[in-house]
């Protein structure tokens, strides 16, 4: 049975698309489908034409940076599928992700051809890594309290150290900007994350990590489906910081999740999964972090600096030819 999605089907398209297909164990693989013009030759009987496919079942051992794992132009040829063997993702509730972007010369598309249950496990913090937070909180501290400071000068993610008060008035005022209109309609997503995590799920299976309070559980939920719908399969809060409540470690949910990986501009954090033996991507955006300059996570050999989202994907792609899935 063939499984495609409709978005393949134009009149004139020439790129990449990704199937699934379910073989007769009932594991489910991932096929490249290399297509140089679907729909520009009429097909008889009305049946739909594929270009040639690459599945993980033609080259099992498939890695990242290996000759056997690139893109190659191939001469196509046609196999005719009747309209009968074809069901629509959407009719079945699957989600379809679509190859998208460039293909530069010098430069082949990669593709990442593991069974989905082999995917590597991409834990994602939001403040700092998917959204702008602290920007728009510190906006919020002046307009609301006169406290004039720039992003460089929190050298650490501690609010009252900042503003010279108690640690509970810091978290008070951080919950009057939870119901402002900086934190509803203020934070703007980083550059480059939504279509670096477009990309990185082809190979990773993606799930939000977060600090952030139980509170507002429900205005992050609609933030994260606004930006970055449909991208992650789950969303788990530790509710730190939080004025009431139970609060979880991120080492400890991330183990939950069999997590790889976690991407955050926390040191506290990175050091805390690092020790329980999970790598860690350490965000600093553009080196403009002051609270990341720390030497405990220059040192540590499982955390690594990342300055953008481009660089969050070729670490990863070098990591998943390492890391033992």
């Amino acid at each position: 049975m063939v499984v495609i999605n409709k978005q393949l089907l134009s009149t004139s398209f020439c790129g990449f698309g990704r199937l699934n297909e379910v073989n007769d164990r009932g594991r489910l693989f991932k096929k490249v489908v290399v297509d140089m013009d679907i729909g520009s030759q009429s097909t008889r009987n009305n049946a739909l034409s594929l270009m040639s496919c690459m599945n993980s079942r033609d080259s099992a051992s498939r890695r990242a940076g290996s000759e056997a794992g690139k893109a190659h132009v191939m001469v196509p040829y046609r196999r005719l599928v009747p309209d009968s063997e074809i069901i629509h993702m959407e009719e079945l509730g699957m989600e379809f992700l679509k190859e998208s972007g460039a293909h530069s010369h010098g430069n082949p598309l990669r593709f990442f051809d593991h069974p989905v249950d082999e995917k590597l496990i991409l834990a994602v913090d939001v403040d700092e890594v998917l959204g702008s937070f602290l920007s728009s909180l510190n906006k919020f501290i002046a307009d609301r309290y006169s406290l004039n400071h720039s992003v460089s000068e929190y050298f650490v993610y501690e609010f009252f150290k900042i503003w010279k008060c108690s640690r509970a008035e810091a978290n008070t005022r951080v919950h009057e900007f939870f119901k402002s209109a900086y934190f509803q309609d203020g934070i703007q997503p980083i550059p480059g994350a939504r279509d670096a995590l477009q990309k990185l799920s082809v190979f990773c299976n993606l799930s939000v990590v977060t600090s952030r309070q139980n509170v507002i559980k429900n205005q992050t939920l609609e933030w994260i489906e606004r930006h970055y719908p449909g991208l992650f399969q789950e969303i788990h809060f530790g509710n730190h910081f939080a004025l009431d409540g139970l609060s979880k470690p991120k080492s400890e949910i991330c183990r939950s999740l069999g997590a790889h990986v976690l991407i955050d501009d926390n040191p506290r954090y990175a050091i805390e999964c690092a020790e329980v033996g999970i790598r860690v991507l350490l965000f600093d955006y553009d080196n403009s972090y002051p609270w990341c300059k720390t030497e405990a996570v220059d040192s540590h050999p499982l955390v690594t600096k990342v300055h953008n989202w481009q660089e969050v994907e070729q670490k990863l792609a070098s990591l998943v030819a390492s890391i033992e899935l």
